[in-house]
């Protein structure tokens, strides 16, 4: 149909492969040649599958650049060797060729937080699956008709030609995605609300900790300025102790919310990765609502007169 750019055969599964006798979990995807057009697949090293991988039965894949450096130590990972668990049978593959890290449409719909995805032919895959026949199909539709109506079309005649009615759907990828992001948004909306609200009652929280040990050390803190110390130091003292207070806070956050995530996401067999950046900048913003909430009750401290705090009992 002058509808389609390209088309290829879909198959899908979920399962492991092994490097170096670690196992993981990947979705591993059966597709043909024309997966760089249809996936939107960009090469990085090596080359993609062609007519005769297909039609041989190859044990070939590709891989993206990520995966390639988080399990053979280099993104040119072109050659290297693993065992793929297709089937239930378990075979060793070749990569000959490495994509650019989440450049596939199907990985850019699915998100970083699930397993990693692979490709081999479809052909290689149905006859692991003992000749199972695939039931999606994957089109590139013309850029110059729209995707819904081209959809529709498509329905038609494959309906058509096999004489079933309401036997197929199409699915509109873009739409899906478009979806899916609206969806991410609103969460992500809905998730920073509860945090700024969570913010403000840990700070208020924390302000209130800072003002009764004001009240509580009063005595002491009028021995210190009986002393000598100034404003500034009992404001720094002050200060340290809040900050100190969020400090460990949020490291007791962290691990509880790593450990949660954890064992969350290992009943379903994926992985969490570990942001070292993300997690130092939490620690730095935690110390700084510290220090905000912690200005007044340090401010308070530094202002008592010590004649009146000594005679405080």
């Amino acid at each position: 149909t002058s509808y389609i750019d390209y088309a290829m055969p879909l198959i899908f599964e979920s399962t492991e492969v092994y490097i170096r006798e670690k196992k993981t979990p990947v979705f591993l995807w059966g597709i043909d040649k024309s997966g760089a057009e249809v996936l939107s697949l960009k090469l990085y090293r090596g080359r993609f599958f062609n007519n005769g991988d297909v039609s041989s039965l190859s044990k070939v894949c590709l891989i993206d650049s990520k995966f390639a450096k988080n399990y053979f130590g280099t993104e040119n990972a072109v050659n290297k060797k693993l065992i793929i668990n297709s089937g239930g049978i378990s075979s060793e593959y070749t990569v000959i060729g490495v994509l650019y890290a989440g450049s596939g449409m199907l990985q850019n719909m699915m998100g970083s937080f699930i397993p990693d995805f692979l490709y081999i032919p479809y052909t290689t895959m149905q006859n692991n699956t003992s000749g199972r026949n695939y039931s999606e199909i994957a089109v590139r539709v013309n850029s110059k008709y729209d995707n819904d109506t081209a959809g529709e079309k498509i329905i038609k005649v494959i309906e058509r030609s096999n004489g079933h009615n309401d036997s197929y759907m199409v699915t509109n990828m873009d739409k899906q995605k478009e979806n899916l992001n609206q969806i991410i948004i609103i969460f992500s909306v809905v998730l920073s609300a509860i945090g700024c609200v969570s913010l403000i009652v840990s700070g208020l929280g924390i302000m209130n900790i800072m003002l009764v040990s004001v009240n509580e050390r009063t005595r002491e803190i009028g021995i210190k300025k009986s002393l000598g110390a100034g404003k500034e130091f009992i404001i720094a003292e002050f200060l340290t102790e809040s900050a100190f207070l969020t400090l460990m806070g949020s490291l007791m956050g962290i691990v509880a919310g790593y450990l949660i995530s954890f064992i969350g996401i290992g009943a379903f067999g994926l992985t969490l990765p570990i942001r070292g950046d993300i997690i130092f900048g939490v620690i730095l913003f935690s110390v700084f609502i510290g220090i905000v909430f912690g200005i007044y009750p340090a401010l308070k401290a530094s202002r008592l007169c010590p004649a009146d705090a000594l005679r405080h009992s």
